[in-house]
């Protein structure tokens, strides 16, 4: 891609660039923004977005890459600080806007080198004007670890000096005009000792770089002046203004300019052989169950409300667009009728589309994605759900189906102040793990709940699919999770989901996902001095695996979880079994004493090979009273609401009429107003004999 890099002469935008010209992309312009003319004497402005000290020597570092430099004057202020911006009138961000709209009609460049770290506040306004100019942010620093982010540079020659101290520990005296390589070892000692950020991601300090590989020639400070902006004992805050700057010729590297290429840190993983005697066993099994199945639905359904919690939860379930087979599929008309009608219902409940915190869509065909992905990015867009999109075996003349979990309150729950939404939308492509360039969002929390989006094995800055075998899908795809989590709290890990679902798009491939997560779950409980047996799965560690034709990307395994930043060993367990004529029905249910969440898995597993005669009712009735002897055991005070009753089926073993209708019924008979919304997933395979596996969320 053509790309203009925002620069402010600092190491971090100077070292993208480097990683944007290792990942095949042309630097073909750089962008600044400065102090306006009139503001004489004044290095810094007060911005919350721009590094401005520094800026008279701009424009010599333009000279030393050879580069077209295209400035603009800061014009606006600090208006919009919240965690999302909109286009605000005389805010900051409106001159960037106007500087790369510039840019981009002069040099038609497509992507912005962004050297943002850690800064949410400043990713998430570039990302604005980027999406509003539909261009594409390279952010490859982006949540890297810092000491190894500053070892990098260094041992790159970017050969940047200290022109701003802000930070106690740092000296105007001693530490101005010091090089990264001087300073590193005092920086990392700080850090140790006070806890700040390595590369003065905090505003401990700021740089000017003279040469890197990417400079046709280096700069040479002949001359410079130290400004006191206070004077403070503990923390004085100087820098440099550099009043004289000349250029030298320089010995041009015919090297790499990174190390490294531009790939994700993916090991060679080993990937173990696994017993596959039973889904041998599995081949030749068919049930047919005593109960009427039609062909196909062909009538529409109506939605589903699960109840609403008392916290503001609430699941909206039975969403499905019908197309008539004979008459042709207009995909993308189907899907307007379906978000058209579905709006117009949100709104008569008093609900919106911003409500929504979570969203699973079931497709027919990955093939139709492109299209009906057009018309659900018109529902969402500012701070847009987190998302789980997967192929699956939906019956006859079904386009897709989908169900949302919507989250509402006003302020107050009762009189408790409700929990505040935090969205993370990172759009920009980095190291980090996938950009979400779609309508989602990489994770959504609500108080301590963490809901995640699908994640599948991409790499991060290539955004193509890691081409190393499945075993190494699974662990990638599982690393992003991981990231995700810790990004969104920085003391949430694996250890710390409550329910996940893991889709995967061959039966070969259970036991890999399965020998994969208890894999993580060795490595945590290690790391605590804890042990686990080989084989064991806890109860508490809720994870569903099923098989599905297709995945995005034709990717083999997607990872979706749920997560409660609680302490584990604290979650309270119950565990049901029941043996009934030819099946077991298994109940795991894990409660987080931390917020009262629950979360529940039921299992229909087959004990015999000619289950033709159990009787359908029968068992459904005894999995829903298992179900509510759980919820009743471990909610105690009964303000937790069951919300979505998940239902993954194998579709050559059971239809979805009689199964949800019995469900239904059984529900509504046994837990009457607190009955779950109820949500059909045909899938093509599940772990061992199992033919039924259930996932419910219950919320306080």
């Amino acid at each position: 891609m053509k790309v203009v890099a925002l620069i402010s002469g600092g190491k971090d935008s100077c070292y993208n660039m480097m990683h944007c010209v290792a990942a095949g992309h042309q630097i073909v312009a750089l962008a600044n923004l400065r102090p306006a003319e009139n503001q004489e004497g004044i290095d810094e402005l007060d911005s919350y977005m721009y590094q401005t000290v520094g800026h008279q020597a701009i424009n010599i570092y333009a000279e030393a890459m050879g580069l077209p430099l295209y400035r603009h004057t800061i014009k606006g202020t600090s208006v919009d600080i919240g965690r999302t911006y909109t286009k605000c009138e005389g805010d900051e961000v409106e001159d960037l806007y106007q500087l790369l709209k510039f840019v981009k009609d002069k040099e038609n460049v497509d992507a912005v080198s962004v050297g943002a770290i850690l800064s949410d506040y400043q990713r998430v306004r570039v990302e604005n004007v980027c999406k509003r100019l539909a261009l594409q942010p390279l952010a490859y620093l982006w949540r890297q670890d810092q000491e190894t982010l500053l070892k990098g540079m260094i041992s790159s020659n970017v050969q940047a000096i200290i022109i701003k101290v802000a930070a106690f520990g740092l000296d105007p005296d001693k530490h101005l005009g010091k090089t990264l390589d001087e300073m590193e070892p005092y920086l990392l000692e700080l850090s140790k000792k006070y806890g700040g950020h390595i590369c003065g991601e905090g505003g401990e300090y700021e740089t000017f770089t003279l040469d890197c590989p990417l400079f046709k020639k280096k700069i040479v400070v002949d001359s410079s002046e130290v400004i006191v902006h206070s004077a403070d004992a503990f923390a004085p805050v100087s820098y440099l203004r550099l009043t004289k700057l000349h250029l030298e010729d320089k010995v041009q590297s015919s090297g790499k300019i990174l190390a490294g290429s531009c790939s994700c840190e993916i090991k060679q993983f080993e990937i173990t052989k696994h017993d596959t005697s039973v889904e041998e066993q599995k081949e030749n099994l068919c049930i047919t169950w005593r109960s009427s199945q039609p062909a196909f639905e062909t009538s529409s359904e109506t939605l589903e409300y699960s109840g609403k919690s008392p916290k503001g939860y609430q699941w909206i379930s039975g969403i499905r667009a019908y197309v008539n087979p004979k008459e042709g599929a207009n995909v993308q008309e189907s899907a307007k009728g379906v978000f058209s009608s579905l709006s117009a219902h949100l709104n008569s409940k008093g609900l919106e589309w911003a409500d929504t915190i979570l969203v699973h869509l079931y497709m027919k065909s990955m093939k139709d994605f492109d299209t009906i992905n057009s018309v659900y990015m018109t529902a969402f867009d500012l701070c847009p759900p987190a998302r789980v999109c997967v192929e699956a075996p939906l019956p006859e003349g079904v386009l897709f189906q989908m169900d949302c979990l919507q989250y509402q309150s006003d302020g107050m729950i009762g009189d408790v102040p409700s929990c505040e939404k935090q969205v993370m939308h990172v759009q920009s492509i980095s190291h980090w793990a996938p950009a979400n360039i779609g309508p989602y969002s990489q994770c959504i929390q609500v108080g301590d709940v963490l809901y995640c989006a699908g994640q599948i094995a991409l790499v991060p800055c290539t955004m193509q699919l890691v081409s190393a075998g499945v075993g190494a899908e699974a662990a990638v795809s599982l690393s992003h999770v991981e990231k995700v989590l810790k990004a969104m709290s920085p003391h949430a890990e694996l250890s710390h989901v409550l329910m996940a679902n893991c889709y995967v798009t061959d039966s070969k491939y259970i036991s890999v996902a399965q020998a994969e997560w208890q894999k993580k779950l060795r490595e945590y409980k290690k790391a605590k001095g804890e042990d686990m047996r080989k084989d064991e799965l806890p109860a508490h560690e809720i994870l569903a695996v099923v098989v599905v034709p297709f995945l995005p990307r034709a990717a083999s395994i997607e990872w979706h979880v749920i997560a409660v930043v609680d302490e584990p060993q604290q979650r309270e367990k119950r565990v049901l079994m029941r043996s009934l004529e030819s099946c077991q029905i298994k109940c795991e249910a894990v409660q987080s004493c931390a917020t009262h969440t629950i979360a529940v898995a039921i299992s229909l597993t087959m004990t015999s090979a000619s289950p033709s005669t159990i009787n359908l009712d029968r068992v459904l009735h005894n999995m829903v009273e298992m179900f509510k002897q759980v919820v009743e055991e471990m909610a105690g005070d009964g303000d937790t609401i069951p919300l979505g009753f998940r239902t993954f089926y194998r579709t050559d073993v059971v239809g979805m009429a009689a199964l949800k209708a019995g469900l239904q019924r059984h529900l509504e008979e046994q837990m009457g107003k607190k009955s779950p919304a109820v949500v059909m997933v045909p899938v093509t395979d599940l772990p061992g004999m199992k033919i039924i596996h259930i996932a419910c969320w219950l919320s306080p």
